[in-house]
């Protein structure tokens, strides 16, 4: 594979405006369509669980500067400075090196959201973004800053492994940013469309089925960007059993706790709880 050609450089080196370009770009969007057409009604105050969900991602973009501050991108540009990585054993053109880049990066981030789900000490974490009194855009930030961390050592893992290109891997997290956002907005699809989307990219319909309260959908639907990988290993599910208005949020554990739309409760809570009882498979 040819070292980093120029675009990649550019690429590289404002990767920081780019990604909050788009963040903030999807961010507004998906906040307007919410306010145009909702799905659901807010059944919780809304203004703290804005600002707590918002601060939790300032927290913890803040801590991944400070410990790691290399991020995805930049470990890519070193594996590519020392051609480490299964891609450079083997010839692509580079337009297929970074098809599969992203390909196999949504696979891992689905596989790394399974496990999130099924180990207690990773649970302890990803479960304050399940707990969210309510769903929508700003529940695609709400993650908290260790499981941010833990995450982003296992990306870099990947990259290493893959020999993945900078650009690839910038790609994919500006997809996955925009992905997110999308697919956790409290947004209403037309009934004809929404299907049809959903063959290529997971819609807000298909990832509320996660944020059910109810175990057996709690249990489903772990895909970030693409479906497939639900399809494939049986964890796709099409439809909440009593309807997207009727069904729960949340966590039951944390029914109606204020507390879980507090900033500082939700820095603690893992810290301090017991990581209650993960999805079982």
């Amino acid at each position: 594979m040819p070292g980093m050609i120029s675009s990649e450089l550019v690429l590289v080196k404002h990767e920081s405006m780019m990604r909050f370009g788009v963040f903030f770009g999807i961010l507004v969007l998906i906040r307007v369509w919410e306010t145009l057409a909702p799905c659901r009604r807010p059944a919780a105050p809304q203004v703290m669980r804005w600002f707590s969900n918002v601060g939790l991602l300032v927290v913890g973009t803040a801590m991944l500067r400070a410990i790691f501050p290399l991020a995805a991108v930049g470990v890519a540009t070193i594996a590519q400075a020392q051609q480490w990585g299964l891609f450079y054993l083997i010839t692509l053109a580079p337009w297929q090196t970074i098809v599969l880049s992203i390909i196999f990066l949504d696979f891992a981030t689905y596989l790394q959201h399974i496990l999130f789900h099924t180990l207690p000490i990773l649970w302890r974490f990803h479960k304050i973004h399940h707990a969210d009194l309510d769903f929508d855009v700003t529940t695609g930030l709400r993650f908290h800053p260790i499981e941010i961390l833990l995450s982003m050592v296992g990306k870099a893992t990947i990259v290493v492994l893959l020999g993945a290109p900078a650009v690839a891997v910038l790609m994919f997290e500006l997809i996955l940013n925009a992905t997110s956002m999308f697919n956790h907005g409290n947004v209403r699809l037309p009934a004809n469309l929404e299907p049809v989307l959903r063959l290529g990219v997971v819609t807000p319909d298909m990832h509320r089925i996660h944020h059910s309260s109810l175990a057996a959908e709690t249990n489903s639907n772990f895909g970030f960007n693409i479906p497939w990988w639900d399809h494939l290993f049986g964890t796709y599910r099409a439809s909440p059993a009593i309807g997207h208005q009727e069904m729960p949020l949340g966590l039951a554990e944390y029914e109606n706790d204020l507390r879980m739309a507090q900033l500082p409760w939700m820095l603690l809570c893992p810290l301090f709880q017991k990581p209650g009882t993960p999805v079982k498979f």
